[in-house]
């Protein structure tokens, strides 16, 4: 049977209005990645990476699926195949639009115990000493993976890239491993490659076929030739 696994990143959702860890002006780019993204940064002052983390979920609960996340609800329906979505994304739009995805570094739905490993759906705005519903320590954090941890069902990812017959990088930058590397584990598998970008990447080289141009018009063309 054909697999196709579709590794998903930011450029994805941009045209959703979610900017990507490089727009200017964006929410990412009032902050050091240092300061609201990593456990030191959040050991340092949770108060600014909660409220990082809130304008992110308020913006996320805002935003809905453009025409690229359609397309890949739309493949996973009618694909004679299995199709398996990983995302970086920590949005919920694939979701919004329909699609069951693996969420590789977390979501903004999802709260964390730093002490028990417990998770629990997020409120729309948490703050520092959030009581854990299992085991009451006041370490509540978003239930996000930041720079240095250890991103979520790597073991899972692995097994799928090793049987997937085509591989397709989306929206992703290519310069954050371990998902930089899945393009040459899905070529160790066979898998043809297929990168979908609005530019070429760090990886491109990688990738047996380029596909050019903003999400929501090369995905929906991408996926109308697999359906």
């Amino acid at each position: 049977m054909e697999k196709i696994v579709i590794l998903t990143g930011a450029g994805l959702s941009a045209e959703s209005g979610l900017g990507t860890f490089r727009d200017e002006g964006g929410l990412w780019a009032q902050h050091r990645i240092e300061d609201v993204a990593t456990p030191e940064g959040f050991a340092r002052n949770p108060q600014l990476v909660h409220d990082f983390y809130n304008a992110r979920r308020a913006q996320a609960a805002e935003a809905t699926p453009n025409d690229a996340h359609h397309a890949l609800a739309r493949l996973q329906r009618e694909f004679d195949g299995e199709v398996v979505i990983v995302t970086q994304n920590v949005d919920g739009l694939h979701e919004k639009a329909g699609s069951s995805v693996i969420h590789m570094h977390g979501a903004l739905t999802g709260a964390l115990c730093a002490s028990c490993d417990h998770r629990w759906p997020a409120p729309l705005e948490m703050a520092p000493g959030q009581i854990c519903p299992s085991c009451g320590a006041p370490q509540g954090r978003p239930d996000i993976v930041w720079f240095g941890e250890m991103p979520y069902f790597m073991d899972e990812i692995a097994e799928h890239l090793a049987g997937c017959t085509v591989f397709a990088a989306i929206g992703t930058s290519g310069q954050v491993y371990p998902a930089a590397g899945f393009v040459q584990e899905a070529r160790y598998a066979g898998a043809d490659t297929v990168e979908l970008n609005l530019n070429s990447t760090d990886v491109s080289r990688a990738f047996t076929r380029h596909l050019i141009g903003p999400a929501s018009e090369i995905v929906p063309q991408w996926v109308a030739e697999l359906v």
